[in-house]
């Protein structure tokens, strides 16, 4: 059979316009059929430019890509973590506890916690009760003990008196300062059964007394040749640092190192003029990167011997050939002036004490040492457990403001974020 090319044409418009209209169907897409690019109403249509859920739909306020959306900070993995902590007062009271008296917490305790309505006014309470316990002085002395490296009794010799003045005053919530500028009762003894302190000053007869630095006993124990041993003691401890001490931007002074102190390469002995000690020497190492301030230091305690006791001249020796007394050309050139830190001059012990007092960085190794207490940290120097100034900014600044107290410091750490969130 031929077809008729008359019927084509016909035929093949109403084949194309039954499938323009859904010749299956049989109907043209309504006003609320998912396909209607127009229908305002339907959620599920994927292409309505008005669907204000459509994640595409620049109006939607979740897309990202919105005008409107504000923009959000993109956090790192650390804020991230931080943020996804939890608080768990009962998990930071067993921890607090262990620090500051001892033992876990009681049965007491632990049902008191969990049964306060508000756990946070219950657990600051309970630090309260811990940082008042006999128990808490014990530990707390036993913490300075660690930190200053020297306690016990040796050869009839008590060498618990600067630890037992430092944790005194942390006891008695006490300027903490005054351990370099206490004049009296530097010296106390410790009951460790009863919790007590018995103040007493040191038999010391220095004719400027500035608390743990012209406590005999530490004097004593960091006995050295040149007395170096003594500024590094006082540099580590309490600054929370080994030397340098100051460091600048590089200076070439012709060794294979470069020089890095504020002060003048020539500012401390070397054999050029007249020191027996080369502290200028530069090849291997460059000498005066430490020396420029520990020599400007060390004089003031060259004149307590042996024993912690001070004469009248020089008691400690140099590490040469004879082994001779020093004299003050074997670290300074005559007219430099004794300091603390360079442009600090402190001409006696007790000034030296009252720049220590004044100096942040004294103040932040404070704060960075009892956090490391709390969070069972080792050692900031030995072990190199540092601990960044942006986390323990806001406790430096409430520290210094609120009159150097440790034991305020302390509740303020054991109460933090950072030590009941987990």
């Amino acid at each position: 059979m031929r077809l008729n090319r008359r019927y084509i044409g016909p035929v093949l418009a109403a084949a194309l316009a039954a499938s323009a209209i859904g010749c299956i169907g049989g109907e043209s897409p309504g006003p609320s059929d998912p396909s209607n690019p127009t229908n305002p109403t339907d959620p599920t249509n994927p292409t309505n430019p008005t669907d204000p859920t459509d994640p595409t739909n620049p109006t939607n306020p979740t897309n990202p890509t919105n005008p409107t959306q504000p923009t959000q900070p993109t956090l790192s993995e650390w804020e991230r973590n931080l943020a996804a902590r939890n608080t768990d007062y009962g998990s930071a009271m067993r921890t607090a506890a262990l620090k500051l008296v001892g033992t876990l917490p009681t049965l007491a305790e632990i049902k008191d916690l969990n049964a306060a309505t508000d756990k946070k006014a219950a657990y600051e309470a309970q630090i309260d009760k811990y940082l008042a316990d006999a128990r808490f002085a014990a530990q707390i002395q036993a913490f300075w003990r660690d930190t200053m490296k020297q306690g016990g009794t040796i050869n009839n010799v008590n060498y618990d008196t600067a630890p037992n003045f430092a944790a005194q005053l942390t006891v008695e919530d006490r300027n903490l300062t005054e351990l370099f500028t206490a004049t009296t009762n530097s010296c106390p003894t410790f009951n460790a059964q009863t919790g007590a302190f018995t103040a007493a000053s040191c038999t010391q007869a220095s004719p400027s007394k500035a608390g743990v630095l012209t406590d005999p006993s530490v004097l004593r124990q960091q006995f050295s040749n040149m007395g170096f041993r003594r500024v590094r003691w006082v540099q580590e401890t309490f600054v929370c640092t080994k030397y340098p001490a100051e460091v600048v931007a590089p200076q070439d002074v012709g060794g294979a190192a470069k020089y890095t102190a504020p002060w003048p390469f020539t500012s401390i002995s070397g054999t050029a003029n007249m020191g027996r000690v080369d502290f200028r020497d530069t090849q291997a190492v460059v000498c005066a990167n430490c020396h420029a301030t520990m020599n400007h230091q060390t004089p003031l305690f060259i004149n307590f011997d042996m024993n912690g006791a001070y004469q009248n001249t020089p008691q400690v020796r140099l590490p040469t050939a004879g082994t001779p007394v020093v004299t003050l050309l074997d670290y300074l050139p005559a007219g430099e002036p004794l300091s603390w830190r360079k442009d600090k001059p402190t001409p006696d012990l007790a000034s030296f004490g009252a720049a220590m007092a004044a100096d942040p960085d004294v103040a932040e190794c404070f704060v960075a040492r009892g956090w490391n207490f709390a969070f069972g940290k080792n050692d900031i120097v030995n072990s190199l457990a540092l601990v960044p100034h942006e986390v323990i900014a806001t406790q430096v600044a409430a520290f210094t403001a609120g009159g150097f107290k440790m034991k305020t410091l302390l509740k303020q750490i054991f109460t933090s974020d950072d030590f009941t969130k987990f």
